[in-house]
C-alpha cells in the first residue's frame, strides 16, 4: 500500500490521525491547542501555515464552526447575552457595556473568520480535501470561496457494532468532499438505541470539547476508505 502524507487538521484528540497512522500512513494533527495523547506527531499552530507542505489528503475535523451553523445565525439579528468564546479578551471585557450595534459587528466579524478559515482549506493546494462542519446558513455559504453543497452527511453510530460503545451516539455529521468519495457505512447498529448525550450535554467549561469529539469507528471508515481510495490511486 502506498502511504500517504495525511495531516488532520483541528484536532487536538489524536482519534482521527491514530486510525490513518494504525493503517500505516504519514499522519499528523494540528490544532492551537495541544494533542491530548500527548504525541509528537501532532503540530502546534495555525493549519493554514501547514497547507502548502505537500500533503496528499486533508482532513479538517473540527472547524471553528459555530458562527457558520444553522444553529447559530440567529445571533446575526440579535447578539447573546454573553460574550462568544471567539471574542477577543477585551470584547469579552466590554461587552455588557457595548451597544446592541457593537455586538452585532463581533458576530459578523466572526463570521467572516470562520468563513475564511473554511475557505483557506477547502481551497488548499492538496488533492484531496474533507472538510466537516454543521449544515450552514446562507450568510456562511456565500462568504467561502468556491463553495459546494456537501457532499453527505452521517450519524456516528451507522459506523458502531457495539450500544454501549462511543459511536452509538445521534450527531448529523455534514462533509464536504474534493476528491474523495463518499463515506460507506460499516456498523451494525439502526439507530434505534443510539443517545442522545451530545445534544443534551451540560453547559460548563468542557461542554464545547466533549461536543466536538470524534468518533473512533467514524475514524476508521474514514482512515480506510479514504485511505484506500487515494492510495490506489496514487499507486496507480
Amino acid at each position: 500500500m502506498t502511504a500517504l502524507r495525511v495531516l488532520i487538521a483541528c484536532e487536538c484528540s489524536g482519534i482521527v490521525r491514530r486510525a490513518f497512522a494504525d493503517l500505516g500512513h504519514d499522519a499528523w494533527s494540528c490544532d492551537l491547542m495541544p494533542a491530548e495523547d500527548r504525541s509528537n506527531r501532532h503540530i502546534v499552530g495555525d493549519v493554514r501555515d501547514l497547507l502548502h507542505d505537500g500533503w496528499d489528503l486533508l482532513a479538517v475535523m473540527h472547524p471553528p464552526c459555530t458562527r457558520l451553523a444553522n444553529s447559530g445565525v440567529r445571533w446575526l439579528s440579535e447578539p447573546p447575552k454573553n460574550p462568544p468564546d471567539e471574542a477577543t479578551d477585551f470584547e469579552k471585557a466590554r461587552w455588557s457595556s457595548m451597544t446592541r450595534e457593537m455586538k452585532l459587528a463581533v458576530m459578523w466579524r466572526l463570521l467572516d473568520e470562520g468563513a475564511e478559515l473554511f475557505s483557506v482549506c477547502w481551497n488548499a493546494p492538496i488533492p484531496r480535501v474533507a472538510v466537516e462542519n454543521p449544515v450552514m446558513h446562507k450568510h456562511a455559504k456565500v462568504r467561502i470561496r468556491g463553495y459546494q453543497p456537501f457532499a453527505q452527511s452521517v450519524q456516528p453510530w451507522q459506523f458502531g457494532c457495539d450500544e454501549a460503545g462511543p459511536d452509538n451516539v445521534k450527531k448529523r455529521t455534514c462533509l464536504w468532499l474534493r476528491g474523495l468519495p463518499k463515506l460507506k457505512p460499516t456498523g451494525t447498529l439502526d439507530g434505534s438505541t443510539a443517545r442522545d448525550e451530545i445534544h443534551r450535554a451540560a453547559p460548563g467549561p468542557n461542554r464545547k470539547a466533549d461536543r466536538s469529539r470524534f468518533f473512533p469507528g467514524l475514524a476508521a471508515a474514514m482512515a480506510a476508505q479514504w485511505g484506500g481510495y487515494a492510495a490506489e490511486r496514487m499507486a496507480a
